[in-house]
């Protein structure tokens, strides 16, 4: 089976180590890929507009892949899984409609309010709307703020603050910009990550994971895309993937097949856990990051012939995935000033750079002999271990072997479910 992976990011390594496991891939291929990623596949630089579709379906006829996995969210709201359908390629994505689930956080609550599943209350705001108007808004949803840009953004376009005049600020910066924004109440309850294989109204859960949004130790700083994930839950109910699939996914699923826009792909649910159990906070239309690196590590089911099923419509006929026992986080190393300024440049040094057991690259560029810092989250470091405790220690003496000028993690990916503190 010869694969194509669209991205370059810590999600597309870790796709890519799936992938390269599986005893039926013959050849791999990456666009635009990374250097670190050459060990893995062939990677093609020059189609660096992932969101081209003519680019990337140029790519795809001169290699004739058996499969397209769209790894970032931008090219599928910008349509590429449709013109690749359209010329007969088999795609692991959704179409440009159905993936407005991410692309339109309107979109998605209109959805979910058809397929009756909860979420929070939500109020689009629009570009030209009144101070008056927005005024009155912010007095409804107050005082716990939740304020979102109703489009992409890369996992940091949110902020979540009951400082108003900091989410008043938010609300006039994304309307300055032309775009709609989105108020919403505030769901109380741990978050919980959990990624669907969707196939129109077949859905098949992964593992369940819980990301770490903020940037620094306790929550605090800025959202962030991501600083770190662990799978499974340890305080999850034992019912609790099962009540996210019948409740959340399912009805979503079928939702869009009524809407005629069935969903193709992996449709991961960000929610929070309440006292009623699990409400929707965001959906994605892709395998969320760094959850992925986690999650993918403990998959025993061979990947290719997973993603195949669910691009080709045969996930119904799918044997149930088998898993590893016991736990993996992924924790990230991140550029001097990230999110806001990342610093570019500085050189990474680590005994571990090649074992992708260990690190998978997300943001870095080949220097010489060795890697340096090229975007924001520039390493997901990899732990797996029978405990929680294990896998986080495991994660962390590989990150004591890293050495990167400026770079920044946080030391607590994990701690509060390892040490029993999060309940529902």
């Amino acid at each position: 089976m010869r694969i194509l992976v669209i991205g370059s990011g810590g999600r597309e390594h870790a796709l890519l180590k799936g992938l390269k496991a599986d005893p039926l891939v013959s050849q791999l291929h990456a666009a635009p890929g990374s250097a670190a990623f050459a060990q893995l596949a062939t990677v093609h630089p020059e189609y660096s507009q992932v969101d081209d579709p003519a680019r990337m379906l140029e790519l795809a006829q001169a290699i004739s892949p058996d499969l397209v996995v769209v790894g970032p969210e931008v090219p599928l709201v910008a349509g590429v899984a449709d013109v690749l359908r359209e010329q007969g390629f088999a795609v692991f994505g959704p179409s440009q409609a159905a993936a407005q689930i991410e692309g339109s956080k309107q979109f998605a609550k209109e959805v979910m309010a058809a397929a009756g599943v909860a979420t929070a209350r939500a109020e689009q705001l629009t570009p030209g709307a009144q101070d008056g108007d927005i005024e009155a808004a912010l007095d409804r949803f107050g005082p716990h703020f939740v304020v979102k840009d109703d489009g992409l953004a890369g996992g940091k376009g949110v902020v979540v603050t009951q400082d108003r005049a900091q989410a008043r600020a938010h609300v006039d910066a994304v309307l300055a910009a032309g775009n709609p924004v989105l108020l919403e109440s505030f769901l109380e309850g741990p978050e919980v990550s959990l990624f669907c294989l969707v196939d129109g109204e077949t859905v098949v859960p992964l593992l369940p994971a819980q990301d770490h949004k903020r940037a620094f130790d306790g929550d605090q700083g800025p959202n962030t895309g991501g600083m770190g994930a662990y799978t499974p839950l340890p305080w999850l109910p034992a019912d609790g993937v099962s009540r996210i699939v019948e409740e959340v996914c399912v009805p979503v699923a079928r939702e869009m097949v009524r809407r005629g826009t069935p969903y193709s792909g992996l449709l991961y649910a960000g929610l929070a856990w309440g006292p009623q159990g699990p409400a929707v906070v965001e959906f994605n239309c892709r395998f969320g990051d760094p959850e992925t690196q986690a999650v993918l590590s403990l998959l025993r089911s061979p990947l290719a012939q997973v993603l195949h099923a669910t691009a080709t419509g045969t996930l119904a006929q799918l044997p149930p995935l088998e898993w590893e026992d016991g736990y993996a986080v992924t924790v990230v190393l991140a550029a001097e000033g990230y999110p806001a300024a990342p610093v570019k440049g500085a050189q990474i040094t680590s005994p571990d750079l090649g074992d992708t057991a260990k690190i998978l690259h997300a943001g870095t560029a080949a220097a010489g002999q060795g890697f340096v810092a090229s975007g924001g989250r520039v390493l997901n470091v990899l732990g797996k271990g029978p405990q929680l405790a294990d896998a986080r220690a495991a994660a962390y003496a590989v990150l004591d072997q890293v050495d990167m000028p400026g770079g920044f993690y946080r030391s607590d990916i994990g701690l509060a479910a390892a040490e029993g503190q999060i309940s529902v």
